[in-house]
């Protein structure tokens, strides 16, 4: 095995790459280490293109296999991986959403790159599968404008900027987790959950990210140079002069006149219909995908030129104007136990919130998070009547898992501690119309959820869209609330979500090779502008979380014993918890550490109190009961004074006398006071005649009738 080794210092930490023969198949592969993670990153291109394709045809894969963290895992039956995680499809979309703009899109070879993890330490796979896939792109063969490089950048409570490289980076004591990519002093990638931080350290950040990148940047371009394959040359297909001239005379001043409008997005799609239905009559033996291609980009030229020089968008808005707003609460559903819906121009979201008790958890399968749950999560689904077409329905694909995610990041800053309340929450978000941002939408949807649920959030939070016009660095418009058209044609998908005291989630998705930093500055001031208006219209439909829950929300009581008592509630084999869930219709859940939480109706929950607080009482000499007698012995007999909790009274404690035979005061089910007289070994020795002296009547001792002599005159004797 021959390899060649490159090594890296960036934030107190060592970055290996091994370019070996291992995988000599590929165009190009590398290995990443640090910190006892490795991801192997391989780049392959099909030899031949699709024919008639009119996509580029690029997929990334993320791959999560158990041994990494030295686990088999699975059911008795099914030992191999199965479906990808949650974590391992946003992870693929990271690198997906990185790489891609770096690619001509007319290409039509299969390109496929696999980030692999080998092994699971300290460090973050994500950050390494980034640079991973940058390695073996650029030493290879296929074509691409390369390198790009990703670091993380985390914020402490003090606002103290860090590289920081780690694979767990805790919510608690951290003020901003930002994964970001770039090249050349410009982004084109970010991941970010932060604390409500101020668009200024929103802005330090990516310059200390900038910074970074650029040393990880030097590093691959030297390597590169060093081992790099000379690119392959792919040769493009060109229309006939006939069909550009064609295109030029009936269609381009139409895009120019008519797709701008209400009407804009509906004409795009209209013209391009027309176009393509006479391109097949006219010029059928040429590539029907270099004609689509032709419409994208003078469409997009169009678009770009009308923004840039006349400061016209497809719907005539001012370019710092959001569509209307719709916020509406507790509608639709009258079981869900918090709705909210939210409409911003065509697009509409119903988010529909569920509370549950701690079973109801998510269990998490990645191996980041392997046995791990979550008390909170948002699940997001775009049907296809939602963009008025047909297709599959059901399941989840990466765009739905990632949009999910998005929203559900957006709102962990403002959700209470699971001290102040111990529900799990589930949020689901129905896209039932979409021109645009519908991830901005379900944020927006889900803070009304949460607060028409009486969720104590701390603030509400929203969402907005920020899109980007570029001709330059120096000639740029930014663009809020993105419709379709605008995300399509544009060059930045910013999306920003907070509340009124400052940043919770920005995700960014380009077109371009990167944005530079002061735009996406700017695009925060912006962002904060609209976010405030589309808060005022949600807090004028419900200012705060309403005070009560939902009257068929379950509810939950928290109670704490002690460790050692555990044993006594659950009982053996479960028996004791199980008569109680039984009896009272509850669910009770134990942590080890003796926190107790009772999930059902308020009735079942008191009840299901009241037992356990009778069976983990710790009683003292000299209390007083009313207990009742559940068994009968010749010597005594023995009283219940609580819930599994019974003790002995003595015949001789029974009353201030002596009796003779106990079943002639006392019998089965028989309500008797009792004190506790002693403690011993864990029995209790009880009395009725100390409680209550006067309890058990002494009987009257009967008396010996007495006879009566007549006394006579006897006869006199002599």
């Amino acid at each position: 095995m021959q390899t060649k080794e490159y090594s890296l210092e960036i934030g107190g930490k060592k970055i290996t790459a091994q370019f070996s023969d291992l995988a000599n198949q590929t165009n190009g592969s590398v290995i990443l280490s640090c910190e006892d993670t490795v991801v192997m990153v391989t780049a392959v291109m099909s030899d031949n293109k699709r024919e008639g394709q009119d996509w580029f045809p690029l997929s990334v894969e993320f791959e999560e296999k158990f041994y990494a963290v030295g686990k088999i895992l699975g059911s008795q039956f099914m030992r191999k991986e199965g479906m990808p995680s949650s974590n391992a499809v946003l992870n693929g979309r990271i690198v997906d959403r990185t790489i891609r703009p770096l690619f001509d899109s007319s290409i039509r070879n299969d390109i496929q790159v696999i980030a692999s993890v080998l092994s699971l330490g300290k460090c973050s796979p994500d950050v390494l599968a980034v640079n991973g896939a940058s390695l073996a792109l650029g030493t290879s063969d296929i074509p691409w404008e390369g390198p790009v490089s990703a670091i993380r950048i985390t914020a402490n409570n003090n606002n103290e900027l860090l590289v920081n490289l780690n694979s767990q980076i805790p919510l608690e004591g951290t003020k901003l987790d930002l994964m970001t990519c770039g090249k050349d002093g410009n982004l084109n990638m970010m991941e970010i959950r932060a604390n409500q931080i101020s668009n200024e350290l929103g802005s330090q950040a990516f310059l200390k990210a900038s910074e970074e990148i650029e040393k990880i940047q030097t590093w691959q371009k030297e390597i590169i140079s060093e081992i790099g394959k000379e690119k392959r040359v792919i040769e493009k297909e060109e229309l006939s002069a006939e069909a550009l001239n064609y295109f030029k005379e009936n269609f381009e001043t139409r895009i120019t006149t008519e797709i701008f409008g209400e009407n804009g997005k509906k004409a795009i799609n209209q013209i391009k219909d027309e176009w393509m239905k006479a391109f097949k009559e006219n010029f059928e033996e040429e590539n029907k995908s270099l004609a689509l291609g032709l419409y994208e980009k003078i469409t997009d030229d169009i678009i770009h030129q009308r923004a840039l020089n006349e400061d016209m968008r497809v719907d005539g808005r001012a370019m710092d104007q959001i569509r209307a707003l719709v916020a509406k609460a507790g509608v639709i559903s009258p079981t869900a136990h918090g709705t909210g819906v939210f409409y911003r121009g065509g697009t509409h979201v119903f988010s529909a919130l569920t509370l549950g008790g701690p079973k109801d958890t998510l269990m998490l399968n990645d191996i980041e998070n392997e046995g791990t749950t979550k008390r909170y999560f948002h699940h997001y689904n775009f049907p296809p009547y939602s963009v008025g077409e047909t297709g599959r329905v059901g399941g989840f694909n990466r765009r739905m898992i990632g949009h999910g995610m998005l929203a559900e990041k957006a709102l962990l800053a403002v959700l209470p501690s699971e001290e102040e309340f111990p529900y799990t929450i589930r949020i689901v978000s129905e896209a039932m119309a979409s021109n645009g941002s519908t991830s901005m939408a379900s944020t927006c949807g889900s803070t009304i959820a949460l607060m028409d649920a009486g969720v104590p959030i701390k603030a509400p939070v929203a969402g907005i869209a920020m899109g980007l016009m570029m001709g330059d660095e120096n000639n740029y418009k930014i663009l809020t609330d993105i419709q379709g058209p605008e995300d399509h044609y544009g060059d930045m998908d910013f999306k920003v979500t907070g509340t009124r005291n400052g940043i919770t989630a920005i995700q960014m998705d380009v077109k371009v090779t990167g944005v530079p930093i002061k735009i996406l500055s700017e695009a925060l001031i912006q962002a904060e502008k609209a976010r405030f208006q589309i808060l005022d219209v949600i807090e004028a439909e419900i200012p705060k979380p309403r005070k009560d829950l939902a009257p068929n929300a379950p509810r939950i009581l928290q109670m704490q014993i002690k460790p050692e008592q555990i044993g006594g509630v659950i009982g053996s084999g479960g028996k004791v918890i199980n008569e109680i869930r039984e009896k009272t219709g509850v669910e009770i859940d134990i942590e080890d550490d003796g926190r107790l939480f009772i999930t059902g109706p308020a009735t079942g929950i008191e009840e299901a109190q009241k037992t356990i607080l009778e069976l983990t009482r710790e009683y003292t000499v000299g209390e007083r009961f009313e207990g009742k007698i559940i068994k009968m012995f010749d010597f005594g007999a023995i009283v219940e004074i609580g819930a599994k909790t019974e003790g002995m009274v003595h015949i001789s404690e029974v009353a201030p006398f002596r009796v003779e035979d106990i079943n002639k005061v006392l019998k089965e089910g028989m309500i008797v006071p009792v004190v506790i007289k002693e403690m011993e070994k864990g029995k209790m020795k009880l009395s009725i005649k100390d409680a209550d002296p006067q309890f058990i009547k002494k009987p009257e001792v009967p008396t010996t009738p007495q006879t009566t002599i007549e006394i006579k005159d006897l006869p006199k004797t002599e």
